[in-house]
């Protein structure tokens, strides 16, 4: 929670989605605990400068925390709801704002990853000790993003080659038979840098539902990238992420990949002009091992942005193509559609006042031509005060799923009647911040038409006519003399005005507290998470409860280059449901516990 420096040097375009390389140097400046952004906007800026309710997730905070899934870093964060249909690479939903789980663009490395049959991102096979940082930006980013944007845009920054040689090892070992082990090396030569690591994870998992046998997961990752300094003070770069392995849950098991690749190339033309393109492609790839279902889609990006500058004034300019493709044993109506776009920013700052403008079109062969924009205004009373209202308007794609799925009732089938989300989002903010502490809260509210949610009774998708989600947020952080502390609390009204009904699965309540210490070569701390009441079901008949948990870790630097951590998840053993299925409600593990000892090389 320091001040960082991002050095976005990849494209200083963060929007044209490859932040290429981004070396990350926590910096004492004697400014305020701000650290600098690249997903919120079109370029590189601070938190505050963003104009968005933005929460940054760094090394220290991933490395303490060690998750067993990538989900459990989100959990607790303002705005975000996890629901999952049990632990241990099960299938998770991430909720932002209230807005469903295809409603949150997901980006590696500035490379979307999601599913185009569900529409979300496969989060459960995201590794974990692979990624180095992770931003969660809340609010409209259509106008930036396309598509699906409307509750926000997650983005994880994997391991950086530019930080210098460095490698390490490590392995673990936990209940429920679970045992990881990785290991990764960074290094240069002139001007190229490169890193290379790896992960290997399985374990026999535990029941999903109640008395059920256990379910059990694997996982194998590599991730490679490749940067080279241009003379020209540009940059090329590649990288390559594969997530593969297989998880089981309740009467089947599922093969899985998911795949990033991304290429970017960033040169500056003048000393006002710097042009970007990137090439990219990700793969979702599941197959059912008893039923002989196959799922695997592909999406394939195309991107060019040029930013143009004048004096502390900016505007980028580009466009972009974008091809979903599905392979599947069952047969979709349609199996490929393609979108074209084109998009532009404008920043401005007058002193004390920011003025940031985005605008962008987006045709898709399926569901036509949708114009998205965004207007954000803040006004920064002194050093560390600043206060911010903004205005965009989102949109999001039914799915293949939603329009094409070849379901016989009363089983899940396509609905190709279903129209597009469209929203309308208003959101007040005030925050604070300082050398040692910071604080940020915002106000919002979300008004969606024709919201796409699911009725059992039919078996099928329908559009909602109209919902209205509003909510207050809070967030604070402090660190100094070895502590690191941090707070978050939600609360959020997400309802059905057809019918004044919760929307499903959506908690009212959440609240997370985070505290560490560190002294001399050891280091302890732990975590509060509390989730309020859900409904399962659209007519708030099927509640689940709410639930607290507690955990804790302790690390311990017992010689050089040698460490161990021992974290513990849900110390009080709370059993705890965020879903219900059609074989019953989805539990938790309830306690679980990982040792592991790592050898850094510097």
């Amino acid at each position: 929670m320091k001040a960082f420096r991002f050095v976005a040097s990849s494209l200083l375009v963060p929007f044209s989605l490859t932040p290429l390389s981004i070396a990350v140097a926590q910096e004492s400046t004697g400014a305020t605990m701000d650290p600098i952004v690249v997903t919120a906007t079109l370029g590189p800026k601070t938190v505050g400068e963003s104009l968005a309710s933005v929460t940054v997730i760094d090394e220290e905070d991933i490395r303490s925390k060690a998750p067993a899934d990538f989900s459990d870093l989100l959990r607790g964060q303002p705005g975000i709801n996890v629901v999952g249909n049990g632990s241990f690479g099960k299938s998770t939903s991430v909720y932002t704002r209230g807005i469903e789980n295809a409603g949150t663009v997901f980006l590696i490395d500035g490379v979307k990853l999601h599913a185009a049959t569900g529409g979300g991102a496969s989060w459960q096979y995201v590794p974990t000790d692979l990624i180095q940082r992770i931003e969660v930006v809340r609010g409209p980013r259509s106008s930036l993003y396309g598509a699906d944007a409307v509750g926000g845009v997650i983005q994880a920054f994997t391991l950086d080659p530019k930080q210098g040689q460095r490698g390490w090892v490590e392995v673990g070992a936990g209940n429920f038979d679970t045992q990881k082990a990785s290991a990764g090396v960074s290094g240069s030569a002139g001007n190229t840098h490169f890193s290379i690591s790896g992960l290997h994870k399985e374990s026999d998992g535990t029941a999903i539902v109640e008395n059920g046998d256990d379910r059990g997961f694997r996982n194998t990752a590599g991730l490679g990238r490749i940067v080279h300094e241009l003379d020209s003070g540009g940059e090329a770069s590649v990288m390559l992420l594969q997530s593969e392995g297989n998880t089981e849950f309740e009467g089947d098991n599922t093969d899985y990949l998911i795949r990033t690749l991304g290429f970017g190339l960033m040169t500056p033309v003048n000393d006002n002009w710097q042009t970007a393109v990137q090439f990219s492609e990700s793969r979702d790839e599941t197959e059912q091992n008893v039923r002989g279902s196959e799922f695997n889609t592909r999406l394939r990006q195309g991107r060019w942005a040029n930013t143009f500058f004048y004096n502390v004034h900016e505007l980028v300019v580009g466009a972009e193509l974008q091809q979903d493709d599905v392979e599947s044993t069952r047969d979709f109506t349609e199996t490929s559609r393609t979108n074209t776009a084109v998009f532009s920013q404008l920043r401005l700052n007058f002193g004390p006042v920011d003025v940031q403008a985005s605008i962008r079109s987006d045709d898709n062969e399926a569901y036509g031509t949708n114009e998205t924009g965004g207007l954000a205004l803040g006004y920064k009373f002194d050093q560390s005060h600043r206060i911010r209202a903004s205005y965009g308007t989102a949109f999001k794609a039914p799915t293949f799923n939603d329009l094409y799925w070849p379901g016989i009732p009363p089983n899940f089938r396509g609905n190709p009647d279903l129209k597009a989300e469209e929203s309308e989002n208003y959101e007040l903010g005030i925050s604070g911040n300082y050398q040692t502490w910071f604080w940020d809260m915002a106000l919002y509210r979300i008004d969606v038409d024709n919201l796409i949610t699911y009725d059992r009774s039919v078996g099928q998708n329908f559009n909602i006519e109209e919902a209205k989600i509003q909510g207050a947020e809070f967030s604070g952080g402090y660190e100094r003399n070895g502590w690191r502390a941090s707070a978050a609390l939600t609360y959020m009204d997400p309802e059905d005005q057809t019918n004044n009904k919760q929307l499903v699965r959506r908690t009212k309540q959440t609240a997370r507290f985070d505290l560490d210490k560190t002294m001399s070569n050891v280091m302890f701390g732990g975590s509060i998470i509390a989730e309020g009441d859900r409904y399962n079901d659209a007519k708030n008949e099927e509640l689940l409860a709410g639930f607290a948990t507690l955990d804790l870790r302790v690390g311990w630097n017992f010689a050089p280059s040698w460490s161990t951590r021992l974290t513990v998840n849900n110390v009080l053993d709370k059993e705890y449901s965020t879903a219900d299925g059609f074989y019953g409600k989805y539990i938790s593990a309830g306690r679980t516990a990982m040792l592991s000892v790592r050898y850094d090389v510097q």
